[in-house]
């Protein structure tokens, strides 16, 4: 078929990333393809093994005439984003994800592609599984729960890996060396509520926010797109100011590292002022859609008659999680001022969801300063501090701090160079990867990240070059070849 990725080049990698794409693996449920991967190790005859944390690592002796080379560690996580436009009929736990080529591209059908980590994965199945690349002893780490915590790599345990360098294989820019990564750590803060009968005299009413393209919150945080919790937010807070607005039940965001896309609340408004609530919310969708013109045109804020929720929130702590929802930093707070183009800090206010009992607040914080992290760790707290709740700091990984003398960046930079004719960049990156927590218990590793162009991951949008993909191919074949010997 014309459509059919597994035609396209390299065959030996798209063929993997075609199974990937048929296992659902959104995270924390990656035992199916865990199962998957192990399975193809022991099929090839080499050393496999599953660890206490649902990590898989399979070891690939040395070629003939490089056993003296260094041993290099592949790393990619099993795990994917699972995001999907709305009206979109898919579950994630058992659909396979619809890839198709569009020009020189690879997507999905209205849902993630999981190119981010899949095609890394596949990358390192296509070396495991071929008998003609030429290496040194080879180590294949393929982590869990990267996307929700990075708990694979938090739980590896010192002492499994052989290897002297690492290759982490989850970058999304092809050209480009990243050397070093922010830190991050998730903040919570839950306004509890018992909630009152609503009394009679009110009209119902569902609010959805939708049509913005949300993102990766470390790698697209800077392109200012809207966020569908901070947008609700301001419809509620305009409405309860003008008409008397109650609040029945909200949902908006799924994931921390996701750049919220939709959001949905039911409301009550006292029937007298129903049609003015309805001018009000076209007024602030015409607003909001002119303030984010360039950089989210697709926004759409409906407010349409409904059943008026039984029970709604009490007005008081409603009006303080409103003030607090509103006055909680979202988005770039700092860029870099030693790396042109890079965000130093950012936060994103990812998730507003109630439900038995409390509202719950859910922000992911990014730095790679860590007193700027713990600084606006303390912003946040207090925010939430003044509107009466706590803030629960959890989850925290420390940044990858760059190491611009590394050996293997100095061969992995030569490398490229004599293979396409142009230097690489050398890059840190405002997104977390693994190699800050594995570099914890594995402080001796040599690392670099690098992988292809990917575009939107973690929104339906995430797209893969196709071109992108064979570059990233001949790069990491031609660095594995080049691999020094022990003892230089």
């Amino acid at each position: 078929m014309e459509n059919d990725i597994r035609h396209l080049e390299p065959k030996a990698l798209w063929k993997h990333f075609h199974s990937l794409a048929r296992i659902p693996r959104p995270s924390g449920h990656e035992d199916q393809v865990r199962e998957f991967i192990a399975a193809f190790g022991r099929s090839l005859g080499l050393d496999t093994l599953v660890d206490e944390c649902g990590n898989v690592i399979i070891r690939k002796p040395a070629s003939a005439g490089m056993e003296d080379c260094r041993g290099v560690i592949l790393q990619a996580h099993l795990d994917m984003v699972p995001q999907k436009n709305s009206g979109k009929q898919h579950d994630f736990l058992h659909d396979p994800v619809e890839a198709v080529i569009d020009g020189e591209w690879v997507r999905a059908c209205g849902t993630t592609l999981g190119a981010d980590n899949g095609i890394g994965v596949a990358a390192i199945m296509a070396v495991l599984e071929s008998d003609t690349l030429r290496h040194g002893p080879l180590e294949a780490l393929f982590t869990t729960g990267e996307e929700t915590g990075m708990k694979g790599a938090t739980g590896l345990q010192p002492g499994l890996l052989r290897g002297d360098m690492l290759m982490n294989l989850d970058s999304e820019e092809e050209g480009e060396l990243f050397i070093g990564c922010a830190g991050g750590v998730n903040g919570t803060a839950r306004f509890s509520y018992r909630g009152e009968t609503l009394r009679g005299g009110y009209a119902g009413f569902s609010i959805t926010v939708s049509g913005l393209r949300g993102g990766h919150s470390g790698m697209d945080i800077h392109l200012g797109r809207g966020n569908a919790n901070k947008i609700m937010n301001r419809v509620l807070f305009e409405a309860q100011a003008r008409h008397g607005l109650l609040l029945g039940t909200i949902e908006g965001g799924t994931l921390r590292n996701a750049i919220p896309r939709e959001s949905a609340a039911t409301v009550a408004v006292p029937e007298a002022n129903a049609s003015g609530f309805s001018e009000t919310v076209a007024m602030l969708e015409a607003t909001i859609r002119s303030e984010l013109s360039a950089a989210d045109s697709g926004l759409r804020i409906e407010a349409s008659s409904a059943a008026a929720p039984e029970r709604v929130i009490e007005e008081p702590v409603f009006t303080r999680l409103l003030n607090a929802i509103y006055a909680c930093p979202d988005g770039v707070m700092r860029m870099s001022s030693e790396m042109e183009g890079l965000v130093e800090t950012s936060s994103n206010l990812a998730a507003v969801r109630s439900g038995d009992g409390a509202v719950s607040v859910q922000c992911l914080l990014r730095s790679s300063v860590d007193s700027s992290r713990e600084n606006l760790s303390r912003m946040i707290g207090c925010v939430f501090y003044l509107a009466g709740v706590d803030t629960v700091f959890d989850g925290g990984y420390p940044g990858w701090k760059p190491d611009p003398g590394s050996p293997l960046l100095g061969y992995l930079r030569e490398a490229y160079r004599e293979k396409f004719s142009v230097a690489p960049k050398v890059q840190t990156v405002h997104a977390g990867l693994e190699c800050g927590i594995i570099g914890g218990s594995y402080p001796a590793l040599d690392m670099i990240s690098f992988g292809p162009t990917i575009r939107y991951p973690h929104s339906p949008d995430e797209k893969v070059e196709i071109a992108s993909v064979g570059k990233f191919w001949e790069f990491l074949t031609e660095a594995l070849l080049r691999v020094p010997a022990a003892h230089s």
